[in-house]
This record gives C-alpha cells, sequence and structure tokens, in this order.
C-alpha cells in the first residue's frame, strides 16, 4: 500500500454523510481548505479492484462507462463519500472498515452513481450562481431600503433594511439546500432501480443510513432539518425502505467470495492504518482466519518484525499460493526490511500474477533499483515504462524512472522526469528548475523537449 497526498478542488461535491453540510454553500472557502490542507488518498491494488468490482456492473445499470469514472481512496475514518469533479467517486476508509457487508458499501456506491448519472454535480454549479444571484439582489433591496430610510430620517426602517440584507442570504441558502435535499432524494432512489438492475438488495444501503441515523441521534448539537443538504437520515430510511421492500432482490446477499474479499480489505486497512495495539485487539494470536493473518502480517512488518510477518505470510501463501496480494505484500514487507534482493523475486510473481496492476510493476522497479546492481536498470526502466500505462499521474513512477536514467548517466532525462515527479507532487519550483536544466540538453521539437518546455510554462495557483 502506498499513501499519497494530492489536492482535490470540489468545486461542487455531493457528500453521503452530510449533517454539517453549509460548506456545499460555501464553496469556495472548501476549496482553500482543500488546497491548503490536501487530501490524503490512498493507492492499493487490492482496494482499488474491489471498489471497481463493487462499482462496474452499477455504473452499467446507469448507462456511464465505467472506464470514465474514477474512484479514489481516502484516508479518513468517518463514513463519507462523495463525487466530486465531474466523474470522481471518492470513498473514506471509514466506509471500508465500518461496513458490515459489502451490500452496504455497494448501495453507497450506487447512490453516489445516482449523483453522476444525474448530472446532479453541474445541476448544483448552476443553482450555486442562481442563489449568489438571489443573495446579491436581496443584499441590494436591503441596501437600498437601509440608505432610504436613512436620508428620511427613519432609523426603524433602516434597521428593517439590514434584516431584509441578512434575510436575502439567508433565504438564498435555505433554497439552496432546499435543492440539495432532492438530489439526495432521487440519487437514492435511482441507487435503487440499479441495485435492482444488477440483482443486489438495497438493505445494505438502508442500514448504513440507521448507522448514520444513529450517530445523528447521538449528536448533542440540535440540527435544524431545513439548513441539511441531505434529507434527515430517518426520513431517508423511511423513504427508501418502503421502495426498496418491494424489490424481489431485497434478500438478496452477497456471494461468500465477495465477503472473503471484503473482510481482507477489512484486515488490510487496519494493519496499515492503525496502531499494531488495535489490530491484535480485533485480531489476537488465537485468530487463524485468513484476515487475522493478514492484518498482523502488515502489523509485524511495520514494526520491524519481519520474522513473525513472514511467518504469517506463509500460512497465508501455504492455502492461498496463487494469490497475488500476498506475494506483493511479502515483496512490500522485505523491501521495506532491508532485504531487497528477496522482495524481486516475490514481486515479480506478484507481477506476473496481475501482470496490468501498475502499482506493483512500479514497486518491483524500486526493488530492482535498491539491489544497485546494473544488470537490473534496463528490467527496472522496463517496468516503469510499462507502468505508464496504467498510472498516469504518479510522481514515485517519475521519481524511480529519474533514478534509472541517472544510473544510466542519462541526467537530461533524470531532470525531466524530476521534474515531472515534482509537477505531480506540486512542488512547481522544482519542476521548472529541472525543466528548465533538461530543455537546454534536448533538441528542440523533440517529445522530451516539448514536454520541457510545457512545464516550464506551468503556471502556479497565485501566478
Amino acid at each position: 500500500m502506498a499513501l499519497l497526498r494530492r489536492l482535490v478542488k470540489p468545486l461542487a461535491i455531493r457528500c453521503l454523510a452530510g449533517l454539517t453540510t453549509l460548506s456545499l454553500a460555501m464553496s469556495s472557502v472548501a476549496v482553500k481548505q482543500a488546497k491548503a490542507e490536501s487530501l490524503p488518498l490512498i493507492r492499493d491494488s487490492e482496494i482499488e479492484q474491489l471498489l471497481r468490482d463493487y462499482a462496474t456492473p452499477l455504473f452499467r445499470a446507469a448507462g456511464l462507462k465505467p472506464e470514465a469514472v474514477q474512484v479514489y481512496i481516502i484516508n479518513s475514518a468517518t463514513i463519507n463519500a462523495f463525487v466530486a469533479g465531474g466523474q470522481r467517486v471518492f470513498v473514506h476508509t471509514g466506509l471500508l472498515t465500518e461496513s458490515a457487508t459489502p451490500n452496504e458499501v455497494i448501495g453507497v456506491l450506487a447512490h453516489e452513481t445516482g449523483h453522476i448519472a444525474g448530472g446532479h454535480l453541474s445541476r448544483m454549479q448552476r443553482q450555486l450562481d442562481k442563489a449568489s444571484t438571489a443573495a446579491i439582489v436581496g443584499m441590494l433591496v436591503g441596501a437600498a431600503t437601509m440608505i432610504g430610510a436613512g436620508l428620511a430620517g427613519q432609523g426603524q426602517l433602516a434597521q428593517g433594511g439590514s434584516g431584509l440584507m441578512m434575510g436575502g442570504q439567508s433565504l438564498a441558502q435555505r433554497n439552496l439546500l432546499s435543492y440539495a435535499r432532492a438530489q439526495e432524494s432521487a440519487a437514492d432512489q435511482a441507487a435503487v432501480r440499479y441495485l435492482n438492475a444488477t440483482r443486489q438488495s438495497a438493505r445494505g444501503m438502508i442500514e448504513l443510513f440507521e448507522k448514520l441515523s444513529n450517530q445523528a441521534l447521538a449528536s448533542s448539537v440540535p440540527v435544524d432539518p431545513y439548513v441539511l443538504s441531505h434529507p434527515m437520515p430517518l426520513d431517508r430510511v423511511r423513504n427508501l425502505e418502503a421502495n426498496a421492500r418491494k424489490s424481489p432482490y431485497f434478500d438478496a446477499e452477497d456471494s461468500p467470495a465477495l465477503k472473503a474479499r471484503h473482510a481482507m480489505v477489512q484486515a488490510k486497512l487496519m494493519g496499515f492504518l492503525t496502531s499494531p495495539q488495535r489490530v491484535y485487539q480485533r485480531y489476537p494470536t488465537s485468530d487463524k482466519s485468513a484476515p487475522a493473518r493478514y492484518a498482523r502480517a502488515i502489523a509485524a512488518f511495520r514494526t520491524g518484525d519481519l520474522r513473525s510477518a513472514l511467518a504469517e505470510i506463509d500460512a497465508l501463501q501455504k492455502e492461498q499460493p496463487s494469490n497475488p496480494y500476498f506475494w506483493e505484500l511479502r515483496g512490500q514487507a522485505l523491501l521495506e526490511s532491508g532485504r531487497v534482493k528477496d522482495a524481486v523475486p516475490a514481486l515479480q510473481k506478484a507481477v506476473s500474477l496481475m501482470p496490468d496492476e501498475g502499482l506493483v510493476r512500479i514497486m518491483l522497479a524500486q526493488a530492482m533499483l535498491a539491489t544497485n546492481e546494473a544488470q537490473l536498470v534496463e528490467p527496472a526502466v522496463q517496468q516503469l515504462q510499462r507502468a505508464k500505462r496504467y498510472e498516469t499521474d504518479s510522481s514515485q513512477l517519475h521519481a524511480q524512472l529519474a533514478i534509472a536514467y541517472a544510473r544510466r548517466n542519462n541526467i537530461p532525462m533524470a531532470d525531466l522526469e524530476t521534474a515531472e515527479a515534482a509537477l505531480i507532487g506540486g512542488d512547481i519550483d522544482l519542476a521548472k528548475q529541472k525543466a528548465k536544466r533538461a530543455l537546454s540538453a534536448f533538441k528542440r521539437g523533440t517529445p522530451e523537449w516539448v514536454r520541457a518546455n510545457d512545464i516550464l510554462n506551468v503556471k502556479k495557483d497565485d501566478d
């Protein structure tokens, strides 16, 4: 699992859990906060594949092209998911770890698919524009009243004008949130249709909304339902349940294979994202299940106990010798423990079992280069070039290519790849510095010269 941080610009966002959703009416603030803080995105082949398998049938049922919709994972313990920036679905790790069944996550993805298929983002943007106009008109009317009253010496009427100004903004905000609640209800109903079309139950979505409802009831903060962008959870549950129970698939259950994959992903997230103490509390050594061994193996190598980690991985691979993710974990544990030569064959095996996964190819190339063996530089470059087919914006990929080109003493290409990595990572100054140096070494008009020139002309947000 590789963690990375990336900026996301949520000009319009549709969230699942929206009990404090005034940010919808203050999207410019949300954008600034996102720029300042970034969103911690998680990259992992196994989790991404599971989410793709959950979502692809839903996208097809909604008439969307699955390859056009991107699913991202955010490292956050809260139960949430949202769509932003067009056809992009963001899923919090909390949704995965706290979900009791795959069906709960699938239900949420069906809901988010409803937002995309319904074009809610673009419609919300238009509604935001209208809200701004309404607020401005309200403020102008109030200001005119104040000025007129002030000139006439009518202080009480001037105060009324001030109220009109504030009321104009509040009314616009409430109209906007009412519109948002209608979109959420529409997405709920669309989700039920997609689940029916794929012969899946809406029970999971209802059960998840019940969890959110319980959280809302547990909150000590009183909530005005007219300043929420989402329908109140209990109302959602009632409306959804009435429709969902009519489905012949309401009692359909997830397949045992899907449940097993879901449990493995939950164990992986626990192993990587929580403390070893929590891992061993949830998965004590007496638990010999595959998820328990998976979580303990990850927790062990993260704390430097490679011996225990390999013992757990050995047991896993004895039962599932062709599981690519176990080979990937073995390779990662060896690589991060300094046994880079031993990591290479394990990662080569992982690549052979999942040849279309760019992330594991990048890790294999990293291990090859870490051996400092000259004969592995060219194979590493080949792995990275192949990974480019699947990973179009990986700073790590370009960073490893920079190392490989430097080993070849091809400094201009090393500079260009460093510039690419810096650009993706948001370090514009370093990107331009490296691109400028690379540009002078390339023949004018070549693809490398053009790319370096493009990076040199990138403008920073504050330019």
